[in-house]
């Protein structure tokens, strides 16, 4: 089980990120661009228009989605938003070989649905074995070969570690984990709650009110995670803990600029204009989940009703802010 052959299916900065990462392991790398004429712009470029700062290694193969060369892959890494993921799934459906691992690299819940990612590949392909890969990481830095660690989780252990061995390096470092609800969790609640980090720093409340706030916003994921059947330990690893403390404390997120443009005065359709921030699709469902099993969010729940319009943010800082003094949990 040597994986030696990766396919990355989606060329924008996360996707060309990971074809540089699979082919400085010395995997042998195809990247898949979304159509004829992107794969044949990319390829004679060699730069994503996603990540034009960064050039393409030479060992990556770039072809259009759907090509006949990715039926000869040992893996796919999906690394489209979530709320395309479904779509490029079913592209995929009549050329995969069965029992192929299918690593979903996006964060996020379904709309609509409500389906994790693993949950919406396993929908679209039911003979493949899903997989997801999340933790703190920023595409720019991976591509410049920042140092990296990130959490890849598989069901089947032989499974996850081979593939985290395949695509390792020393600048980035998988760990595998067979707990994929759990490495799903962090990555879609945390976008949420870098939404809230973001207005907190927009509206200038301050320090304390940052680290409050994300340490509350972790008891909310933690909380969400334990009800769905996560492992604590994979809570507060990289999947969890750390990827929420780097996307509550950079602009380089997405989630988190988009929500200092929503503390400055920005609507959420100002605030998201040009932005895909996937916090703004997951907010509303993960409120929905957590309502279903009598969870406590109300940071979450603020964030989903701040980005439907339903709540202006002076109203949910008060809200928060009078709720009742209790004991920590």
């Amino acid at each position: 089980m040597a994986f030696e052959r990766i396919a990355v299916v989606g060329a924008g900065a996360w996707g060309t990120a990971l074809a540089n990462v699979a082919a400085r392991a010395g995997r042998s790398v195809t990247l898949a661009a979304r159509d004829q004429a992107s794969a044949d712009a990319i390829a004679r470029t060699r730069r994503s228009p996603r990540l034009p700062d960064v050039q393409i290694d030479q060992r990556v193969a770039i072809v259009p989605a759907g090509a006949g060369d990715l039926r000869a892959q040992d893996a796919i890494l999906l690394a489209v938003p979530a709320q395309e993921l479904r779509a490029a799934a079913l592209a995929l459906a009549p050329i995969l070989p069965a029992k192929m691992p299918v690593i979903a690299c996006a964060k996020g819940i379904e709309r609509g649905t409500h389906r994790f990612m693993t949950e919406v590949i396993a929908d679209c392909l039911p003979s493949a074995l899903p997989g997801i890969l999340s933790g703190p990481s920023f595409a720019a830095e991976v591509a410049c070969e920042r140092p990296t660690a990130i959490t890849l989780a598989v069901r089947e252990e032989s499974v996850a570690a081979a593939l985290a061995q395949a695509l390792g390096s020393a600048s980035f470092r998988p760990y595998h984990s067979l707990d994929v609800r759990g490495v799903e969790i962090g990555g879609a609640a945390k976008n949420v709650l870098a939404i809230a980090a973001g207005i907190v720093t927009g509206r200038g409340l301050g320090a304390n009110a940052a680290a409050a706030l994300t340490t509350r916003g972790f008891a909310e994921l933690f909380r969400f995670g334990k009800a769905f059947g996560a492992q604590p330990e994979t809570l507060t690893g990289l999947s969890g803990l750390g990827d929420l403390i780097l996307t509550c404390s950079s602009r380089l997120s997405r989630n988190f600029s988009l929500g200092i443009a929503l503390g400055k005065g920005a609507t959420p359709q100002e605030a998201s204009a040009g932005i895909l921030a996937e916090g703004t699709f997951t907010a509303a469902a993960l409120v929905d989940m957590a309502d279903q099993y009598g969870l406590d969010m109300p940071i979450s729940t603020a964030v989903a009703a701040i980005l439907e319009e339903h709540l202006s943010i002076d109203a949910a800082v008060e809200s928060l802010l009078t709720r009742p003094l209790k004991a920590e949990a």
